[in-house]
């Protein structure tokens, strides 16, 4: 961090905090999503940290991310939560990956390949893959042959209580009901079901960006601890006279003489353009705004009333001192969500992982 102009910061200490948090109150074994490499925060060093918490496996979505954890030497069982294609068999089952099936048609061709450990993904209202509840006899039929190991579906709003878990639950149970015998893994949970339950009422949860700092509100029963920081340093300091403007497009204009810093971090690093004249860093400890439009490879800030000076540093995501910057916060102050705040980090920064 010493020679870098702008890093991520993902501290495994508190990652590690809200996955035993999660195991305690779920009951049951973990499968941490993992994918978009652990949300933009690096998935070996991630994968690696919650090695030590024995879970069940992790869940990727693209066949290459279960490269990458095979080529680092984890051996649990890695789930692949999108739709595979008949070509993609091979090299599925060449890296040892467990499919998620939701077609008749792919069942049958995993079952020909050779079969295997495979989980039936049921779609119970989120509509983006799987077997729909209410017309799962080809599936079914298909999976005479080769039995799942496991079946799941995903929730669409667990963060709210608007009994949409409820009713996804009952047509998920409906599903089970059907079935000749119920497969050794159920699970159905992602981070914001299982905060609302506990224990479990299933054999496996799959938590995601609770993992990584990001809650499911303030009335929820746990909220993790912050993960991720972005800070950059103060490469310039001027004094602007009242009536300048900064940035593309003149949009931010200065309404006293203002001491403005450029810093080196823009969105090509993931400090989305939608947080210009919105979001503010923290320097020495207090807000700085960030003034006109972030650029590609830097930004503005307003450091008149926060003070700072060359080679100090700005953090635009985490703590300083006293103060914190969340996800939630940051993501709503650009219109944003908190993932695509976390996964776009992963753009071209260097990444360091503390524990602490």
């Amino acid at each position: 961090m010493r020679d870098a102009r702008a890093w991520v910061e993902v501290d495994l200490g508190a990652l590690l905090r809200n996955a035993r948090a999660l195991a305690a109150h779920a009951r049951v074994p973990l499968v941490p999503m993992v994918k978009a490499d652990a949300y933009g925060l690096g998935a070996v060093p991630v994968v690696r940290a919650l090695e030590t918490l024995d879970p069940f496996g992790y869940g990727v979505s693209s066949i290459a991310e279960g490269e990458e954890l095979r080529a680092a030497g984890i051996t649990r069982p890695i789930l692949l939560f999108t739709p595979v294609v008949p070509s993609d068999l091979a090299r599925l089952r060449a890296a040892r990956l467990t499919p998620t099936l939701g077609e008749a048609s792919i069942i049958s061709a995993w079952a020909a390949s050779g079969g295997g450990a495979w989980h039936l993904a049921v779609d119970t209202g989120m509509h983006r893959a799987g077997v729909e509840h209410d017309a799962i006899d080809a599936a079914l039929a298909a999976a005479v042959v080769c039995a799942p190991e496991g079946i799941f579906t995903h929730l669409h709003s667990s963060e709210m209580d608007d009994g949409s878990m409820e009713a996804q639950e009952t047509r998920f149970r409906a599903v089970l009901a059907r079935l000749a015998a119920r497969p050794r893994l159920v699970h159905v949970e992602n981070s914001g079901g299982i905060v609302r339950r506990s224990p479990s009422a299933w054999d496996l949860v799959r938590p995601g960006v609770f993992l990584y700092g990001v809650g499911s509100g303030p009335k929820a029963a746990l909220q993790p601890e912050p993960v991720a920081s972005l800070r950059a340093r103060i490469l310039e300091v001027r004094t602007l006279a009242r009536g300048e403007t900064v940035s593309y497009g003149a949009t931010w204009r200065a309404e006293r003489v203002t001491k403005l810093a450029t810093v080196a971090c823009g969105y090509a690093d993931g400090l989305r353009r939608h947080l210009g004249n919105r979001a503010h860093a923290l320097v020495r400890g207090r807000p700085a705004p960030i003034a006109g439009v972030v650029t590609m490879d830097m930004a503005m800030l307003d450091i008149t009333d926060s003070g700072g000076e060359v080679g100090d540093v700005a953090t635009f995501l985490g703590r300083d001192g006293d103060a914190l910057l969340t996800a939630e916060q940051v993501a709503a102050a650009g219109g944003l969500s908190p993932y695509e705040l976390l996964v776009g980090l992963k753009l071209r920064l260097p990444r360091f992982h503390p524990e602490s």
